[in-house]
């Protein structure tokens, strides 16, 4: 039996295992209150004092989506700029997550580098003491075209009711030319959702060591293809 035949029959085999429920709920199901304008992605703010000499800095923070499901990666993303002829250097970025996630899964920097232009890296957070996670150099470069901007990844506890209004904390910020402020209104809110067809099974299969490391449909988004190639896996190690 070819390949292609084994992988039709295991995709079929998967989705009609699926129980109906799961089915009808599809991908990417909300809640009712997603739009609600209470619960918004990103804020906004500035500071423009003599500490600034007067000219304005810009920060910013987004959540990467407005609604995500237990078990699931959002990113917050601050950015700080300026927009006028001050050339601040940002050397540490703290982000307070909401209450009850975990450390970061991951964080990135896209800063200005010589010669080099926006340029994104890697980097590691380090709890902060209170609550928060930073990351830090010896100095980030600012000016009016080029921001600096980090992402911090975290995982949504799994746990979490769908429809609950998830809001972050703020932000802090270190740096020269008075781009350091704290600005703990600085926040972003997602709704937590249920979990689509996919995420479920896959949960489930998670649980059983069957499923994938992150617990997220394939690339391809197919139900079946997911449960498809995780049982095609099964029946060709049984006939190896």
């Amino acid at each position: 039996m070819s390949s292609n035949t084994v992988r039709r029959i295991a995709a079929l085999a998967a989705v009609a295992a699926l129980p109906a429920g799961l089915l009808v709920a599809g991908v990417g199901a909300g809640v009712a209150n997603a739009a609600d304008p209470a619960c918004v992605q990103s804020s906004h703010d500035t500071k423009n004092d003599w500490s600034t000499v007067w000219v304005t800095h810009t920060y910013d923070k987004t959540v990467s989506v407005a609604e995500a499901a237990g078990g699931t990666n959002v990113t917050y993303k601050i950015v700080v700029g300026t927009t006028g002829i001050g050339n601040p250097y940002v050397n540490t970025i703290r982000d307070y997550a909401p209450a009850g996630f975990g450390a970061p899964v991951s964080a990135t920097v896209t800063a200005y580098h010589l010669a080099q232009g926006q340029v994104t890296d890697d980097v590691t957070p380090v709890p902060n003491g209170d609550g928060g996670w930073r990351v830090s150099s010896t100095g980030w470069f600012v000016n009016s075209g080029n921001p600096v901007t980090a992402e911090f990844t975290y995982r949504v506890p799994g746990n979490i009711a769908p429809g609950t209004r998830v809001t972050s904390g703020g932000i802090d910020v270190s740096g020269t030319v008075g781009v350091g402020t704290n600005m703990s209104g600085l926040t972003s809110c997602f709704t937590a959702r249920a979990k689509s067809a996919g995420e479920a099974a896959l949960g489930s299969l998670d649980g059983a060591g069957l499923g994938s490391a992150e617990g997220q449909l394939s690339s391809t988004g197919s139900v079946s293809d997911v449960l498809g190639d995780t049982i095609t896996r099964v029946l060709e190690n049984y006939g190896s």
